[in-house]
């Protein structure tokens, strides 16, 4: 059989593959805490399926804060006496719905409250910026912004 009768079979697996791996990113990217702010403080939009999440922040100064909230986005309130003008990073952990199986299960004594399985991990890293003593979107990052 020539090769030329196999391109539009090869042609549609192609296309239903790239459908299919646009798909579970489009899912995966919609079900991502999207970070938001306004001047005195940080949370995240889009926070479905996720629990049990702790947001750490390191200060332009070292200073770490830790906020957890076991449902619901954490909030970074930002104390506008201490806040100091730079970047500040953070680390967002939380667990989502869908669960994996414990490979090396062991047995800690928890008896029938012991599971099989576990919460998958959701893990994210970003930072925002402090000017002036408010949290602000720089210039290089606000949408629709022209320079003349």
């Amino acid at each position: 059989m020539p090769f030329s009768s196999f391109r539009p079979a090869v042609r549609r697996c192609c296309l239903a593959a790239g459908l299919s791996l646009g798909l579970a990113a489009a899912a995966a990217a919609a079900t991502d805490p999207v970070q938001q702010h306004n001047s005195s403080a940080v949370w995240f939009e889009n926070w479905t399926g996720l629990s049990n999440a702790t947001l750490v922040v390191v200060a332009p100064n070292g200073k770490i804060t830790e906020i957890y909230a076991a449902s619901g986005t954490p909030v970074f309130e930002l104390d506008r006496a201490e806040a100091q003008d730079g970047v500040y990073r953070y680390e967002l952990r939380a667990a989502t719905e869908e669960r994996e199986a414990i490979i090396n299960p062991s047995d800690d004594g928890r008896g029938e409250a012991q599971r099989d399985s576990t919460a998958v991990p959701f893990y994210a890293t970003g930072h925002f910026v402090v000017e002036r003593g408010a949290i602000i979107t720089p210039k290089d990052e606000q949408e629709g912004s022209s320079d003349g």
